[in-house]
Formats: C-alpha cells, structure tokens, sequence
C-alpha cells in the first residue's frame, strides 16, 4: 500500500510540475530564512553554557530616574549584602568592559590584550580550565595578576607554563604584577574572554561608598532562592543607604524615584539584561526577524494549501474510485499527508543547503561568527517540517478525503461552494501578508531615511579622532599633559588645519553625567546631565551654531573660571528660554557647590544617534576640575588636498612619539556617528530582502494556482469566444475576482500594518509622522502586481483551441 502511494505521488508531482516546483522552492526560502534567524536565536541563547551551577548566579542591575537601567554596582551593595542575607552565598566582581585593551611587558616582550579586572572569588563563579597556578592564591592582593594562555604564550612562547612568580609590567601606569595564575578561555560562547585580571584598584576606598557604581557584581544564590524577594530586600536596603547619603549631603530624597534592584540571571544575561549589559544581544531585533520569516513560512503553507485544493479536480475521480473499491476516509488523508510531508521533506534539504551556502555572508552582515554547532538544531528542523506537513498537509486531505463517490465519478463535485471559499480565504491570507511587507518595507525605509537625512548640529567631515590607548588616572595630570604635549605637536603636522578635544565624544554617546541644580531655585533639578569638558575651539572646530549668547573667550578670566554654554535641551529643562537663559546661574553635582554661569546657548546636536532623544549638556573649560584628566583623545582636521598623506604622517608621528609600540588607530567622526544608524540600516536591509522573498512567494503561488483555475474554466471561455466575447472582456472577466480578493486584503492589512508600525516607530526619540503613502503604495502595487501575474495565464486562455473543448458538445 505504501509503495503504491509513493507510485501515486511521484506520479503527481510530475503531472504538476509547475505547481510542485514553486511548492519547493517557496518552503526551502520559507525554511532557509526561519533557520538563518533561529540559527542566530540559539547561537545568542547558548552563551554561558560551560559555567557550572548558572542558574543560581546573577548579576546585579539598577534602574533609577536619573541613569535609566545601569549593569555597574557599588561594592559595599556586594559585601554587606552578603552579610545580611542568608539567600547570598558569596559575590563576585567581574570588570569585563567592551573594548578595555591594554599593554603589558615582560621585558623586551610585550603584548597588547583585553583588560578586566576581578575578586579572587570570580575564579570559583567562573571556573577556567587551570593551566598554571593554583586559583586559591590568585588575586589574592593587589600586586598579582592572571593570565590567559594565549597572552602568556605571547609574553613568555613555549615556556609560558613556567611563568608562574614571574613579573609583568602593566604599560599605562607602570605597574609591576607577579603571575599568580595561567587559565585557559571556553571554547564555547562566553561574553568573560579578559586576557588578563588583577585586582580592581580602590576597594578599600570604597567600602562605604554605597552610591559609587564603578563594579560588575555577580551573587550566587542558595537553590531554590525567591529571587523577586531578594530583589525587593536589596532594593530597601539601597533606598534606606540613599536616604542616609542625601540627608548628608543636606539633599531632600526623593522619594518618587527611588532607585530598584534587579537580579539578572547569568543564563540569560546576554539577551535579557536591563541594562547594557556585557556584549548584550539585540533581542528584539532577533524576536522580530523570527515573527517575519514564520510568517514567511506561512505564506509557503498557504501556497501548498491552495495548490492542493486547487488540484482538487484532478484527483476527485481518483478519491471516489478508492473509496468505491473500500479505501477509509482515514487512508486517504494519510496518502495526501504522505505526499505533503516528502515535499516538505525535500525542502527541508534543499534550505539547509541554501543555510550552508548563505550562513558566512549572514554571520558577516551580523558580525559574529556563527557555526552549525547546536545537534539540536536538526531536530528543531524535524519538528518544523512535521509542524509544516500538518498545517500546509492537514486541509486539503480532509477536504479531498470527504468527496462522495457518487458525486465524483459523475463529476459534479466542482461546484461545491466550500472549497471556493476555502482558497479565497487562504488566498486572502497570503496577500494581506504581502500587503503588511510593502507597507513594513516602506515605512522603515521613511523613518531610516529620515534619521540619515536630519541634521546632526555639528560638521565632522575630514576630522579624524584618536584615542589615546596608554592613560593613567592615577597619577597627577597625566592624562592631561599627554593631551596637550600631543595637541601642540600634532597642529606642526603638515595637511593638519586644527586640533580640538574633548570628555564626550561624538558617536560614543554620554559617558560622563551628573545632577544640576538651579542656582535661583535649588528645588529645579536635572537628574542628568552630560559633563561637556572641551577644548575651548570646540565649537569653531565643529561649526556649531549658537541659539543665543556667545563662544568662550580666552581673554576673559571668568569665562575659562565659571562660564558654562549649555544646550537647547538644558535651557528647556531648567525652564529657561534661549534668552533668558543668559547669566543664570546653576549648581553642578561635580563641581562642589560652585556656581557656573551660563554665557551662551548652542543649538542641539547629537552625541549618539538621532534614534535616542539629545539630553542636557554643559559645556566648560577641561582645565578647571577633576575633568582635566578625562582628555584622552585628540580630534584633528585635515586639510582635503593630501588627506592620505597627512594620515601617513600622523600615523608616522604617533607610532614613533606619541605611543611608541602602540597599534595606530583612528576613526573618522562623521564615519563613526554613520555606524549609530548601522542597527537600523541593517533592519532596512533585511527587511527589504523578506519583502523581496514574499512577494516572490507570494506571486509564484497566485501564478500557479490562477492557472490551474482557468485551466478549469477553458470550457467556459471556448463558449464565450463562440458567442462573440472579446479578448478583453475575456481577460478582466477572468482577472477580476483575484482584483477584489487583493483590494479585499490590502484593506484587512491597513490597520494590522499601522498598529505594529506604530509599536516599532514608538523606539525612535525623533520619528516620523504616520505616512499614509505606504498604504496608498501597497494599494497600487498588489493589484498592479496581481493584474500582471494573473492576466498573463488569462490572456493565454483567450488563445484557447475551440475545437478541442467544443469537439463534444
């Protein structure tokens, strides 16, 4: 019976060629795409797999009003916390920040790997395979360090086993630490990859500085902890310690804003942290891409249905004659299952074969590297097509299956009226999809275009930055020396025009913010503010426009003493105007109580990208506090006649005197800021290709299955042509009903596509008004696209044989 099934099957599929090739191809692109993204899903979810007892590690996370979701802890919330909750295990510190490189020496040898800094229980949290050294003496002290074992093979070559007690200086600050211990890095996927760790500097310090977030703090829990319980225990504890700080400081606390506590687990810590996170993942990118290309899988399920359904006629004879002979309805909607599930099967190849061929361009556009490690994926895969061979496999066997013999062999069984309605329902569908792509497409491309074309405020063509990768802040006036010794030097350069610096940097957002209080009123706070220490150039540097006032001028003491420009967003949320803002005077959290004052008021520009909101800065002379050290950078313009040559000479410069054995590199700004809209560019892009794939999709399936229905009406166009009909008449008689079904499902698609756009524009501090051509658009283009696909099979039908479908009548 089996085999005559196949038999019957493989038969079919040749006799239908047309419709079993799109079927394939439409669930193998459905299939690729799903996998690509799940691929992605499960790469991102299997982080931390090698830590044993992960489910009861957490790190802590904050959320208050003035800094939003914050990942850093204070270390008197780790320690005392430990004491005084029984829940609590032990803590650890973790300083694994993005991108901190440093250089270390041993001798004449040195290497130039990632930073991070550690409590010696992080060794018991994370355990890495042990290649040297014992992780009960490690970082024990601040004078000791640990090793990878690819850094210590680069310090020490085939004998870094033995380099144990040895001594490595680190460059910045000169420091001399003794190798406690040698560890090798997971294989598997981790966001903890330090090349080395020492002790983080200052806890002593900061023992009783409960509101100085300078740790990544990890606690592992006792089983079966109530971890919202805990959460709400640490959060009154951090409230009470908020209160003591701010009577103290002679502040009223605000109890409207208190600042909570989040447990954040380490299983899920790379797409589920509140805050930044370490490396988080972009989850909600990722959720969505697998919402659209299920949907896309969708849609190649509808195709099958109406295929099958639309075949409904070639196979009618063939159901009364088995069940005329005693086939059960329950064997025939196995045989139609059966031919369902080996397409599926097939396409199931067929999309792994496409994931292999495209998985190295997906992993570069992500930038990450991504492998088909995870077995379970091939299982996920068989249930996916098991899932597909039902849901695309289910409708048209039961709807084949309940044809009565006595109907089908008299060949009446056509003008049932369920399954007509039955396709036009899936058709409907499948259009009102196609329809929520254009509309999606378009809309993202508006709102992507619209951030791409507004106007940032500042001009940061031929100006490169560097930072400087050798600092120290601990000794005196480094940082600040080294900035202006390089700035002097770097203005001789031949093809430099200017030399300008600064504490925030363009492209890299707020790094540094603080409360401001009304010096008039101390009751009107900013809770957050960006610390703008400049060189005073700066806004000439970058051509930003002044609202009201003046720039800094140099010949007048008080404006490098306790002048202060401030931006739009600062006047406003002070409750100032532009003018009236002139001479006000404000109070900043970082500065003691002295007051500074404000002498002009520049237009907004942005920081980081225009999809986040620009938040109030002011802007001071760098020499005048503490921020005077933060100057690690330099940005230089360059003249545009020799901009490849006056790179060379730079670089010249800075390998050979300003950081001699450092690797060179620079950015250029305004390319920089251009990679804050690469996220969104990015969604465009795929966006645009799932639109691409949809409507092929989409349109294959409307071209097979409009054939196989006229095919079925050529009778009745033979008639038509005998009683004079024209061609035309003929064509938009044939084409109108797939026009209305489209006009139908343009109009279902208007409210469902407007309520999820109107969610993802929700994202963007600057947006768009709701455009209403996308929807006009996507009007026109479905029943164009419709009309052209459709009319092309219809116009075939008016060129029909009369002889041939008359010869009987």
């Amino acid at each position: 019976m089996l085999l005559n099934w196949l038999k019957i099957a493989f038969a079919n599929y040749k006799k239908n060629w047309l419709s079993t090739l799109i079927n394939i191809l439409g669930l193998s692109f459905g299939l690729a795409i799903f996998l690509l993204v799940f691929i992605n899903w499960l790469d991102e979810k299997s982080y931390e797999k090698w830590v044993p007892n992960k489910e009861n590690i957490f790190m802590l996370e904050y959320k208050n009003s003035a800094f939003g979701y914050m990942t850093s802890s204070s270390y008197p919330m780790l320690e005392v916390s430990k004491e005084r909750f029984k829940e609590i295990e032990d803590f650890a510190i973790g300083n694994i920040w993005y991108g901190n490189k440093q250089r270390l020496n041993y001798g004449n040898i040195s290497c130039y790997v990632d930073a991070g800094s550690a409590t010696s229980s992080y060794f018991e949290f994370f355990p890495y395979e042990k290649i040297a050294g014992n992780y009960k003496d490690a970082l024990q002290n601040d004078n000791q360090i640990a090793l990878s074992e690819e850094t210590a093979k680069l310090l020490f070559g085939k004998n870094y086993k033995n380099c144990i007690g040895k001594t490595v200086v680190q460059d910045n600050n000169g420091k001399s630490y003794l190798i406690s211990e040698v560890y090798k890095l997971p294989n598997s996927n981790t966001v903890f990859k330090p090349g080395y760790l020492t002790r983080p500097e200052g806890i002593k310090d900061n023992k009783d500085q409960w509101l100085n977030f300078s740790y990544i703090g990890f606690f592992k829990l006792k089983p079966n902890t109530d971890v919202v319980a805990l959460q709400e225990k640490l959060s009154n504890q951090l409230q009470k310690e908020e209160k003591i700080m701010s009577e103290k400081w002679g502040e009223k606390y605000d109890e409207k804003n208190k600042t909570e506590v989040f447990l954040t687990s380490l299983s899920t810590m790379k797409l589920d942290a509140q805050g930044g996170g370490i490396d988080k993942g972009d989850k909600k990118n990722i959720l969505i891409l697998m919402g659209l290309s299920v949907l896309i899988l969708v849609l190649s399920a509808i195709n099958l249905i109406n295929l099958k359904t639309a075949q409904s006629s070639q196979r009618a004879k063939e159901v009364g004659v088995r069940k005329a002979i005693g086939s059960t309805k329950n064997q025939l909607i196995l045989q139609f299952l059966l031919e369902t599930f080996i397409l599926c099967v097939f396409s199931c190849f067929l999309a792994f074969a496409l994931v292999e061929l495209l998985l190295p361009f997906y992993s570069k556009f992500l930038g990450k590297e991504i492998q088909i490690e995870n077995l379970n994926l091939y299982g996920y895969a068989l249930l996916i097509v098991i899932f597909l061979s039902l849901l695309s496999g289910i409708i048209p066997a039961i709807y084949l299956s309940n044809f009565k013999p006595i109907n089908t062999l008299k060949g009446n069984f056509s003008r049932s009226s369920h399954g007509v309605f039955l396709r036009n329902s899936i058709l409907t569908l499948q259009l009102i999809i196609s329809s929520f792509f254009i509309i999606s497409s378009l809309i993202i491309n508006s709102q992507v275009n619209h951030m791409m074309n507004k106007d940032l405020g500042f001009k940061g063509d031929q100006t490169i930055q560097i930072d400087f990768k050798k600092t120290d802040w601990r000794q005196k006036d480094f940082n600040k020396n080294k900035y202006e010794r390089l700035r002097n030097e770097v203005k001789n350069i031949r093809g430099v025009t200017d030399v300008t610096g600064s504490v925030l940097t363009i492209g890299n957002g707020y790094t540094n913010m603080s409360s401001v209080k009304n010096a008039e009123d101390t009751t009107k706070v900013i809770n957050s503010a960006g610390l703008g220490a400049i060189e005073l150039n700066y806004f000439k540097f970058y051509k930003i426009k002044f609202a009201s006032g003046r720039d800094f001028d140099l010949r007048k003491s008080s404006d490098t003493i306790s002048g202060a420009v401030i931006n739009e967003t600062f006047a406003k949320q002070m409750g100032w105007n532009n003018e009236n803002a002139l001479e006000k005077e404000f109070i900043p959290g970082w500065d003691g109580k002295k007051k500074y004052k404000v002498i002009g008021v520049v237009k907004d520009f942005y920081f980081q990208g225009v999809h986040a909101p620009v938040v109030p800065v002011t802007f001071f002379n760098y020499e005048r506090n503490w921020a005077k050290n933060n100057m690690h950078n330099l940005q230089i313009k360059v003249s545009k006649d020799d901009i490849e040559g006056t790179l060379k000479r730079i670089e010249k410069f800075w390998k050979e005197k300003a950081e001699p054995g450092y690797p060179f590199d620079y950015h250029f700004v305004d390319k920089h800021f251009a990679k804050t809209f690469e996220q969104f560019k990015k969604q465009r892009i795929l966006f645009t290709i799932l639109n691409s794939v949809v409507l092929i999709v989409a349109l294959l399936g409307l071209f097979a299955l409009s054939s196989l229905l006229i095919e079925q009406k050529l009778k009745d166009v033979a008639i038509k042509k005998i009683l004079g009909a024209s061609e035309k008449s003929i064509v938009l008689d044939l084409t109108k009903k797939f026009l209305i079904i489209s006009a139908i499902a343009v109009l279902i698609s208007i409210p469902i596509s407007y309520y999820f756009m109107n969610e993802w524009l929700k994202d963007f501090a600057y947006r768009i008004e709701m455009p209403w051509f996308p929807y006009v658009l996507s009007f026109v283009i479905l029943l164009l696209l419709t009309f052209a696909v459709v009319s092309i099979k219809a116009y075939r039908a008016t060129q029909v044989n009369l002889v041939k479908y008359l010869k009987y009548e």
